[in-house]
């Protein structure tokens, strides 16, 4: 079983306590339900912007925005596929994180997967070996593990994080801190490892409940502080796995991670005590009841009003077989309305409460 090395310094102490203590502070503000969709809705975008720019991509956050949207940018088009998959990868994390259940490997894959291709249908690890170099030198920068010992330190990680949560003796920043870090240190994958692990560490942390409503992002630390990110995760004497790298202390690692984690905290703070002024009533119970799915057409009819399934259907990607099922049962929930029932113009609206 994997056994991460790392000391809790004072420094990882403070961080914890001032996570802990805004955590706090904003799960009892009561947010009503526009604003708390419109906190959720930036900070997906900021996480998307950040977590592609690191990996070089060259949209700007508002080009980001407008991508996600629909909009094309001739001879960007790779970059404008890579923040679609990621932003879709978000929800999947969302998704996942209202799940019981322990992680699975396979939760990770379904996430590459999205990063990758925007699908959510599980990658297999790496065939072959791989090497990180420097962009500039071109000289090796680390040497992960061999392929055939991929999927033995895939489970051993997996399992130590089930272990770890279900324990309740380390603090969920510290798993998702050590979850993140050997993710990247495994490097399962030829590509798409940077942004598989910080979603891994975002679900980790949305599950155990940091999730903080949905209105942070940790990417744009690590984007605004790149070389101390890097440098954080180099640790060990060697940048071969195998010489050093599988047994060194992580805690400088940790330490980025929790003060970043309280400094993502930390500058919500004050917009989420904005918003709460904006409402007396909490709608976060009832925004939670939602799938990605769900929430994306809730915010579409909040300005739209009504729409057909064809109409949804076009929205949410999906086939009008599908989206009529869906519908169905989302009046069956209460979730949508017939706004008008006629066969021929058949047309949805908003449930009462939803509305509302």
């Amino acid at each position: 079983m994997y056994q991460p090395i790392f000391r809790i310094t004072p420094g990882i102490s403070k961080a914890l306590m001032a996570i802990e203590a805004v955590r706090q502070s904003i799960m009892a503000l009561p947010i009503d339900i526009e604003m708390l969709a419109s906190l959720r809705e930036t900070a997906r975008l900021i996480a998307t912007h950040y977590s592609t720019q690191i990996e070089g991509n060259r949209l700007t956050q508002v080009e980001v925005q407008e991508a996600i949207a629909g909009a094309c940018f001739p001879g960007r088009e790779r970059d404008e596929t890579e923040v679609r998959n990621y932003y879709r990868a978000i929800e999947e994390v969302e998704r996942l994180a209202q799940q019981v259940s322990p992680l699975r490997e396979v939760d990770i894959q379904r996430i590459h997967g999205l990063v990758m291709d925007g699908q959510a249908k599980p990658t297999p690890y790496r065939d072959g070996q791989n090497v990180i170099r420097d962009g500039a030198s071109g000289g090796i920068v680390y040497m992960p593990p061999e392929a055939p010992d991929v999927p033995g330190l895939m489970a051993d990680l997996v399992g130590w994080v089930a272990e770890a949560m279900a324990g309740g003796e380390l603090p969920a920043p510290i798993i998702a801190a050590v979850a993140h870090y050997q993710f990247a240190t495994i490097h399962p994958y030829y590509d798409g490892n940077g942004r598989t692990a910080r979603l891994l560490a975002t679900l980790l942390l949305h599950k155990a409940g940091y999730g903080l409503k949905g209105i942070y992002s940790l990417e744009e630390y690590y984007a605004r502080n790149l070389g101390g990110y890097y440098k954080a995760l180099t640790v060990g004497p060697s940048h071969n796995y195998y010489m050093g790298r599988a047994e060194s202390d992580i805690t400088g690692f940790v330490a980025y991670f929790c003060e970043g984690m309280a400094d993502a905290f930390t500058a919500v703070r004050a917009q989420a005590a904005k918003a709460a002024t904006r409402g007396a009533t909490d709608h976060a119970p009832l925004l939670r009841r939602l799938d990605p799915r769900q929430r994306r057409l809730w915010e579409y009819l909040r300005l739209q009003g009504t729409a057909t399934s064809a109409d949804i259907a076009t929205h949410l990607g999906l086939s009008q077989r599908t989206t009529v099922e869906l519908c169905r049962a989302w009046v069956a929930s209460g979730f949508l309305a017939l706004h008008d029932p006629s066969r021929k113009n058949r047309s949805y609206r908003l449930g009462d409460a939803f509305e509302e």
